[in-house]
């Protein structure tokens, strides 16, 4: 079982930036592939990143790269996003998600075992 818990969320003007940790509990985090999703209103939940169990291999979809940075602190049994040059299309809740069993599809929800709450994330324009 894994708890996870987002914090870090706010309100930011355009060009801004945020840091958004997800702090987990439970024994299996280190050997979880975990991810960062987000769902704007009417839309689906999407991908946006995710982490290699030790943190070597780094995922993400093709409208943040460049702008944002998941890692993941072992030690700590947290995961973060730091989210630089935000824009008003970035405003979403922001879920952060573990994947106690990797079978590859690391962009898929349905991949993922365990979900946070969710924090929400505004953008102003």
């Amino acid at each position: 079982q894994v708890q996870l818990v987002e914090s870090g969320g706010g309100l930011v003007q355009a060009g801004g930036s945020l840091r958004l940790s997800c702090a987990a509990s439970g024994r299996t985090f280190n050997r979880s592939l975990m991810g960062w999703f987000r769902q704007a209103p009417r839309k689906e939940r999407e991908f946006v990143a995710a982490i290699s169990r030790s943190g070597g291999s780094t995922y993400y979809t093709d409208s943040v790269k460049g702008r944002f940075t998941i890692s993941r602190d072992n030690t700590k049994n947290t995961v973060y996003l730091q989210m630089n040059s935000l824009k008003p299309e970035d405003t979403a809740v922001y879920y952060c998600a573990a994947d106690t069993v990797y079978t590859g599809s690391y962009y898929t929800a349905s991949e993922y075992d365990f979900w946070g709450q969710g924090t929400q994330v505004t953008v102003s324009s």
